[in-house]
């Protein structure tokens, strides 16, 4: 081997060496220009259906009495910020709204991962079961929320029931599933090493499943939320729900929009501390660079 082949190596790798760091400086410039680029194309989008409906109704082109506006909705959230509601605080309305919700999302998100793990690794619970779930699962679930008021009455029992039956199944089919797709070399070498059923289904399914899982939560959420909107709308005492109800009653169109922006609000915020969460628990994975 020719002395020289050491320095020449030495060289190219002496070379090679900033090269990659530019390449890698360069790709994390193009990730923040895109982002950029991504956000603010959301915000015209924004402007532009924004202004459109705008120019729409103070044309007459649509009826404003009906579709109302955006300048509108904003004088109407302004005003119950600043003077409340006639239910009382929007802080209160929000509060009691979100606290259904949040209650019906653990409950269906608790029942969901234990029924759904507990199917995913009893074959024998699944076949019997099986046929009643599918069955539950095609009743449409927005048709409970009456039911469950006349059960629970207008008090927030009945807004979690709702929200509960509406988290519940997308939670259990992703348990259920999480379950079944574990890896069974997984599996077989924990036995191997001695662990039990309970053990094996601590320390090797669930951990397996906990992707499939949180891939449920940013969607039951939402559910949670329609569910206590629903069971609000319906029948109840206070919440966004009966903000709406009470809107339409009037003819309040800009009412009806500015109850459902305080609820697109509350979902975004709610997925961003999901995701949040998703990412500090997952930091092993690779980041999607679509984000």
């Amino acid at each position: 081997m020719s002395p020289d082949v050491l320095p020449e190596t030495a060289a190219a790798l002496a070379v090679a060496e900033p090269q990659k760091q530019g390449r890698a400086q360069s790709r994390a410039r193009a990730a923040r220009r895109r982002k950029i680029v991504v956000a603010a194309s959301r915000a015209l989008l924004l402007i532009a259906v924004l202004g459109l409906w705008e120019f729409l109704a103070r044309t007459k082109a649509i009826d404003p009495f009906n579709f109302s506006m955006p300048s509108k909705i904003w004088d109407q959230i302004y005003t119950w910020v600043t003077h409340g509601t006639a239910l009382g605080s929007l802080g209160e309305q929000i509060w009691y709204t979100l606290y259904e919700a949040l209650l019906g999302w653990v409950f269906g998100v608790a029942g969901g991962v234990v029924c759904g793990i507990a199917l995913g690794r009893i074959t024998f619970l699944a076949d019997v079961l099986g046929p009643y779930i599918k069955v539950l699962n095609s009743i449409p679930r927005i048709v409970l929320a009456p039911i469950f008021v006349i059960w629970f009455g207008l008090g927030p029992a009945s807004k979690v029931a709702s929200a509960v039956v509406l988290v519940f199944f997308p939670v259990f089919f992703n348990a259920f599933q999480g379950a079944r797709e574990v890896d069974r070399n997984l599996v077989a070498n924990a036995r191997i090493l001695g662990a039990s059923d309970r053990r094996v289904t601590l320390q090797v399914v669930i951990p397996s499943a906990t992707s499939w899982i949180f891939t449920s939560l940013h969607v039951s959420f939402g559910f949670a939320l329609i569910g206590a909107i629903v069971g609000e709308y319906i029948g109840a005492t206070k919440g966004i729900g009966l903000l709406v109800a009470q809107s339409q009653g009037t003819f309040n169109a800009a009412g009806v929009y500015a109850a459902m922006v305080i609820l697109a609000v509350v979902a975004l915020v709610a997925e961003g501390l999901l995701t949040f969460a998703e990412r500090r628990i997952f930091r092993w994975k690779p980041s999607d660079s679509g984000d």
